[in-house]
């Protein structure tokens, strides 16, 4: 009892291996993946041929497909018979049943036999004029179709087979688009290894446009059209971690977790910045110079021997979707936001005990370093959830009215800085009763006042004055004269 799975070669019977031909001809029975190969009507006579191609009108999905595969063969098996399987292509490249056939009988200890035989990839990168050895990335159009982000390194080459279908070519479209320009160039490949074989270059959106089936696959050059351009989010730490070398940059080197923090907050509010702008562009440049931090810090980590990258990455992912167990699990939040946060905060809280952190009070989730109007605002919603809050906006009202006396009424710098700190605070309370948040509202009033004061500079160059030889009431004026204009507007 052997299972041997064969490799019929990319179409061209002159491509079918002399071992494969032998093999096929002292069989008794043959089973096809699929009789849609174009060298089946050319394979030696004397074997009784069956196929596969039932399941693939009857199945509901490849997946389904690849397991009523193994299925079958398993069950002939299992009768004591030694089964051919044949295969287009090579068995190992984008032979999902060859593969879980192979582990199968590795696992139930069936011997095995595994005949080569060309692969799509030697004649299509013939086609192409590319060479493998450039990082070409091989994958299966419908995982990358099932996906939602391509799982594809942009400085590198890819190669995508079994683009079957238009169906499949729009979802592959639709993922690759996740990383990739719309009029990114590509190049479909069409019966490669056959006498057909030829190449269509079109840009990334029209894929799904043109006439593809079983012997298409998808070229996707490298995202960056100059070779020293990166990318990739490897090629990012790359270039991180050449900075922190010996040969690198003196600066850099002499960097830790505790130098950079500064940075990583001015990269945070520069972002928040350009979010406010609505400028694509600076949005692009300070995400770039935020993510900067990041993988600075890991740089660091690994230098340090406290961790690596890819276990933030790991540490992060798997956080999510333990506390999306509506997503990566059966939780039904019936489509409500609240049920997903008040989900969230209950599997914090799990987590804390399963790991035998001490039980946290309900502001101790707040960051200490956190800007202190935004800090009150989060202190005040936590506090208000649970009960904590004035019965209607009139006492809030009063209660700034309070402090505001008691700030006036004060006597000692120690006392004034104290009534205002108390006053900043309920007026932190009443932003939250009237929906609005406070540091949105002061970062707005900043904003104006940036603008109408620089109006006033400018005036006032243009006039030939200095500000410092201008009366309050002429500046006044001026400030007048720029929210009459709708100036930080």
């Amino acid at each position: 009892m052997t299972l041997t799975i064969l490799g019929l070669g990319p179409g061209d019977p002159d491509l079918l291996t002399r071992q494969a031909w032998d093999a096929l001809s002292g069989a008794h029975e043959v089973y096809l993946r699929t009789r849609r190969h174009p060298c089946v009507p050319d394979l030696p006579a004397g074997p009784i041929y069956h196929s596969f191609d039932d399941l693939y009108d009857i199945a509901g999905s490849f997946e389904a497909v690849y397991t009523a595969i193994v299925d079958r063969i398993l069950e002939r098996l299992g009768q004591g018979a030694s089964v051919v399987y044949a295969v287009p292509g090579d068995p190992l490249v984008a032979e999902t049943a060859a593969v879980r056939l192979l582990a199968v009988c590795r696992d139930k200890n069936i011997q095995t036999r595994v005949v080569h035989g060309v692969s799509f990839i030697e004649p299509a990168l013939a086609l192409l004029g590319v060479d493998a050895a450039g990082g070409l990335q091989l994958l299966d159009a419908l995982e990358v179709a099932s996906a939602y982000h391509p799982p594809i390194n942009p400085d590198f080459p890819a190669l995508l087979a079994q683009l079957y279908s238009r169906a499949v070519a729009s979802d592959v479209k639709l993922t690759l688009m996740n990383q990739y320009p719309d009029q990114h160039p590509v190049t479909l490949i069409h019966a490669a290894g056959t006498v057909e074989a030829r190449i269509e270059q079109l840009p990334l959106y029209e894929i799904d446009r043109r006439a593809v089936d079983h012997l298409t696959s998808l070229y996707v050059p490298r995202f960056a059209a100059e070779a020293a351009s990166v990318t990739s989010f490897e090629g990012f730490q790359n270039t991180m971690a050449h900075l922190r070398a010996p040969e690198g940059c003196p600066w850099d080197r002499e960097q830790t977790h505790k130098s950079l923090v500064q940075y990583l907050f001015e990269e945070a509010y520069e972002f928040a910045d350009a979010v406010e702008s609505g400028d694509a562009a600076k949005i692009r440049e300070e995400l770039g110079d935020l993510l900067l931090q990041v993988v600075f810090h890991a740089q660091v980590a690994v230098e340090e021997g406290e961790f690596h990258m890819a276990e933030v990455i790991r540490t992060i992912d798997d956080k999510l979707k333990r506390r999306h167990p509506h997503v990566w699990g059966d939780v039904d939040v019936e489509g409500s936001p609240e049920r997903v946060t008040a989900n969230w905060n209950a599997i914090k809280v799990a987590e804390r005990r399963a790991n035998g952190e001490p039980e946290q009070g309900l502001l101790d989730g707040v960051p200490r370093s956190m800007p202190a109007l935004a800090q009150a605002h989060e202190y005040d919603r936590r506090a208000a959830k649970v009960g904590f809050d004035w019965g209607d906006a009139e006492g809030v009202v009063a209660k700034v009215h309070e402090e505001l006396n008691e700030l006036l009424a004060a006597r000692s710098d120690a006392e004034r800085r104290s009534e205002l700190g108390d006053l900043l605070f309920v007026v932190a309370v009443w932003g939250r009763w009237l929906g609005i948040e406070p540091e949105a509202a002061l970062r707005e009033a900043n904003r104006r006042f940036y603008a109408r004061f620089s109006y006033i500079e400018r005036r006032a160059r243009e006039l030939g004055r200095n500000l410092t030889d201008m009366t309050l009431d002429e500046m006044e004026a001026l400030w007048g004269e720029a929210k009459r204009n709708g100036v930080g507007v």
